[in-house]
């Protein structure tokens, strides 16, 4: 899942930036609402965690703006008010969630989740394919019943490799929705992420490299 963080205070951003990246997300961060809308000019998110109280372009610009470019983009507004009067005021704006400061980080992480899975078609909360079955609400992978302990990366290829439903996932692809813009786009992180996920998995070999555009399950 890709999640773009825009927040001015930047501990505050980087903490949450730090502790989604934890949960396997690939996050990048934009310290004012400028960077969000350059961001999301170029980058397709999943998820914004978007603060309102914005220097350059204010919050609400931004999702004045992401609404009216019909970003496919999930909004989860951030507020130091809790009033009522705000929260309808946010989700009039168009935002698909809204969290007051201070908030439990654990409830962040549920919402962004949440949020994720409605940013793409529709699919069963537990993932089953030649004979995987991973439970991203669980985080959990077995194999023929058999439980397979897996790093956040690998868990995250391997998501993104069942919610292709067979389709060719590109290393591009893979990069954009497991790691971050930080991430050297020639690196062989890919490669090496998916030898230890195919060790892991075990035989008969699931994983297809598809020379030249990707892997597939």
């Amino acid at each position: 899942m890709r999640v773009l963080v825009v927040e001015d205070e930047r501990v505050l951003a980087d903490a949450i930036a730090t502790g989604l990246r934890r949960e396997a997300m690939a996050v990048d961060v934009a310290y004012d609402g400028g960077g969000a809308l350059e961001r999301t000019s170029y980058i397709d998110y999943d998820v914004i965690v978007l603060d309102r109280d914005l220097p350059v372009v204010h919050g609400d610009e931004v999702c004045r703006r992401l609404v009216e470019q019909r970003s496919a983009s999930r909004i989860l507004m951030l507020t130091a008010s809790g009033d009522v009067d705000d929260k309808v005021e946010g989700l009039g704006l168009g935002a698909d969630d809204y969290l007051a400061k201070p908030f439990v980080f654990i409830e962040l992480v549920a919402r962004v989740s949440a949020l994720g899975r409605r940013s793409a078609p529709a699919l069963p909360p537990v993932l089953e394919r030649a004979g995987i079955r991973l439970d991203p609400g669980k985080r959990l992978v077995e194999r023929e019943g058999k439980e397979i302990v897996l790093t956040k990366k690998e868990f995250a290829v391997l998501e993104e490799l069942m919610r292709a439903e067979g389709a060719v996932v590109s290393q591009e692809d893979l990069l954009d929705k497991a790691w971050d813009e930080n991430i050297d786009p020639f690196t062989n992180v890919v490669r090496v992420t998916m030898m230890t996920l195919r060790k892991k998995l075990g035989e008969p070999q699931v994983i297809e490299t598809v020379p030249g555009v990707g892997y597939k399950l």
